[in-house]
């Protein structure tokens, strides 16, 4: 029985988002905005029609965006978040095996089913009319192969939106992929297709017939796994449990320049205590903190200074306050007066299993209960009534150094007085 795997893709799912609230910006020119509304993280396909590539600083297309009428939202991860979980959700219906990748893909396991194609063509509907979010679907023998049938399913519109591969004879499928450059394959990027290019590796066929051996001596196993994928050989299965991370990271630009150290205090008790909730929530521990700041590399004419230092703690924990206690004793540590930061940053790092916490002799058992039965309750809190309901004084009331966000939309699923209204 040969291998069935698909992969389900989002059509510009943050613009999707925002047009699912908003039926007027159908059809008509969008972007999504990254933190501070600096540059173009989404597109609709009026943009990239336009020619406005990803990342292109916002500021640069004022003039293009009055010219041609784009629109222009903040990233609004709170809507987002909550429509890829009821997007994923929704798919989880369709296989018995889900592996969700990103905030708008996932892997479905759907060998031994019948009519691939028409069963996928179902399952964009179902989206389409429960959620309200466009796919397209790619159904291939390998997740290689899949992520590439995606791809035809998005570019080339005589496919509607779903592309199997498994049902393709040789050759058309080879045609295809001597079609999608190499640097498209999932897993090469830009360094490797370069090097891909001075062996004349120019294209998906060309990797999938290259020697395995040869491409194994020149970049290591994992590029010849990506070979012997596109050959058809699903080397990579499907994760139904994320890995825990082994590192979490929460780093954001401000608002405004900033240069005195209560406002950067602020600052990074609000990072840390977000990275402490996403490390309970995969029940684990952290070692170490470190703590960046920088300047404004942007401004060369302004003094720049930036740093970053490791602070290890004594046992490992999950405790907000903790963690807290020694990201402030690293900020403190890196921070000079006399310079406007632009950026400051926490990562958690030395991350075990909450189950392999190391004993000793002089643990205090009754206060890491304590801890423990806090810590979920300010969880199940913010879960329930929305995160940062309760947070540590320390975050501040008026955060001037918060990220700008002119032109968000309303939070349409998670708070009652946002709720998108009718009118007859």
């Amino acid at each position: 029985m040969q291998r069935a795997i698909a992969l389900v893709d989002c059509n510009n799912f943050y613009v999707s988002c925002e047009r699912l609230f908003r039926p007027d910006l159908e059809n008509r020119p969008l972007v999504i905005l990254s933190n501070n509304d600096g540059c173009v993280v989404s597109r609709s396909q009026e943009v990239k029609d336009l020619g406005v590539p990803m990342a292109a600083p916002w500021f640069q297309l004022k003039g293009m965006a009055k010219k041609h009428g784009i629109t222009a939202f903040s990233s609004n991860y709170t809507l987002y978040a909550d429509l890829s979980n009821r997007v994923m959700q929704l798919l989880s219906q369709f296989s018995p095996e889900q592996e969700v990748y990103s905030i708008d893909e996932c892997f479905l396991e759907l060998t031994g089913m019948n009519e691939l194609t028409h069963y996928a063509q179902h399952m964009r509907s179902t989206l389409r009319q429960c959620v309200g979010i466009p796919v397209c679907v790619g159904i291939a023998a390998s997740k290689t192969l899949a992520k590439l049938a995606n791809h035809v399913a998005k570019k080339q519109s005589d496919y509607n939106g779903v592309c199997n591969f498994n049902d393709l004879p040789e050759e058309q499928l080879n045609a295809l992929l001597d079609k999608i450059s190499a640097e498209e394959i999932w897993g090469v990027g830009r360094r490797t297709s370069l090097r891909l290019q001075e062996m004349r590796i120019t294209t998906a066929l060309a990797l999938k017939r290259a020697p395995a051996k040869r491409i194994r001596a020149e970049f290591g196993v994992v590029l010849e796994r990506t070979v012997a994928e596109l050959n058809g050989a699903a080397c990579l299965e499907l994760e139904e449990i994320t890995p825990p991370r082994s590192q979490i990271i929460c780093s954001r630009s401000f608002g405004v320049s900033v240069s005195n150290l209560p406002e950067l205090e602020q600052a990074v008790i609000a990072y840390t205590s977000r990275a402490a909730e996403k490390l309970r929530s995969q029940h684990s521990l952290a070692s170490c903190i470190q703590v960046s700041l920088r300047t404004n590399l942007h401004k060369p004419q302004e003094p720049q200074y930036q740093s970053a230092i490791t602070v290890p703690l004594s046992a490992a924990s999950d405790d907000t306050r903790l963690l807290c206690r020694a990201a402030l004793s690293g900020l403190r540590h890196l921070y000079r007066s006399g310079y406007a930061y632009q950026k400051t940053g926490i990562m958690l790092t030395g991350i075990i299993a909450a189950a392999e916490r190391p004993r000793t002799l002089f643990d205090d058992v009754a206060a890491q209960e304590k801890s423990s039965a806090l810590m979920a309750t300010l969880d199940q809190i913010n879960h329930r009534m929305g995160s940062g309901t309760v947070q540590l004084l320390g975050e501040g009331i008026r955060k001037n150094w918060a990220m700008k966000q002119r032109n968000m939309s309303r939070r349409y699923t998670t708070e009652l007085n946002e709720l998108a209204t009718a009118h007859a």
